[in-house]
């Protein structure tokens, strides 16, 4: 991917852990590297297939004024987001974060903070059978929408279907949603961790009764095993309310294991 490099935007801001760093300020440097398709650009020769720099840098400068923070690490993260929402074209971006008068007691040139931020494609899988099941998926889904990590949100049809494992419950409402995000995989599972909870989830019997469930079945093409997340969803193959959202949402995707079209799994499923 074609890359636009903005080296050393000298901006005077008010970070710091201590109390006469937020007051007195001081110098900071951003670099940053923006991951754009640039060749429409170069064929063209028009702005609009490319992004402004100058507005960039203005966006940058924003971002490291507008709030006080004690890490640069929180700097850095900030002005990644503001950069990343700032045009549809930046697939991503590189961030540094220099502070070269930093309060050390030691000769250095400088220290910095290194980010890298990007958008991915993931599949989100809803359920619920416990309260007013629509109302609660609807909430989830506004929370998830609301989220300023996530972007481009589509959401299924929903589906009523039979429990599945743990069948003495009552029959689930399912669906799903398909989102661009800025989280890694397990940022974004802390935030459905957090929705679920917000919606009052228990888990007190596996597979049993729910007053919201939030599973993530895809993340890119990215295979995770360990031990708090698996994706893509190890069982995702055997449930059609899980396939047939996804399906509607995104027919031609191959799953990363499996090496199978959604869409074939879903009739794979149907003819057994």
């Amino acid at each position: 991917m074609d890359r636009i490099c903005i080296d050393d935007l000298k901006i005077f801001a008010h970070h710091g852990v201590f109390e006469h760093e937020n007051i007195n300020g001081q110098n900071f440097y951003v670099n940053a590297v923006l991951y754009v398709e640039a060749e429409k650009a170069g064929l063209t020769d028009e702005l609009e297939y490319s992004v402004d720099y100058g507005m960039v840098c203005g966006v940058i400068e924003k971002a490291m004024t507008e709030h006080t923070y004690k890490l640069i690490e929180s700097a850095a993260q900030n002005v990644a987001m503001a950069v990343l929402k700032c045009s549809t074209l930046i697939n991503r971006v590189d961030i540094e974060v220099r502070k070269p008068e930093a309060p050390i007691d030691m000769e250095f040139r400088s220290v910095s903070v290194k980010i890298s931020r990007s958008w991915h494609t993931a599949l989100i899988a809803l359920g619920s059978n416990i309260g007013d099941s629509r109302a609660i998926i609807s909430e989830a889904v506004r929370k998830l929408e609301g989220c300023e990590y996530i972007r481009d949100l589509k959401q299924s049809s929903l589906i009523v279907t039979k429990p599945y494992g743990y069948t003495e419950q009552d029959d689930f409402l399912n669906g799903a949603v398909l989102c661009r995000t800025a989280l890694s995989p397990h940022g974004l599972l802390d935030l459905m961790h957090m929705i679920e909870n917000d919606a009052g989830r228990t888990r007190e019997i596996h597979w049993g009764p729910r007053t919201l469930d939030l599973d993530l079945i895809f993340y890119d093409r990215t295979v995770i095993s360990d031990p708090d997340l698996i994706v893509p969803h190890p069982d995702m193959q055997n449930r059609d309310f899980v396939l047939k959202p996804a399906a509607e949402l995104m027919p031609d995707y191959v799953h990363p294991v499996l090496g199978v079209k959604v869409s074939e799994l879903l009739e794979r499923l149907n003819e057994r």
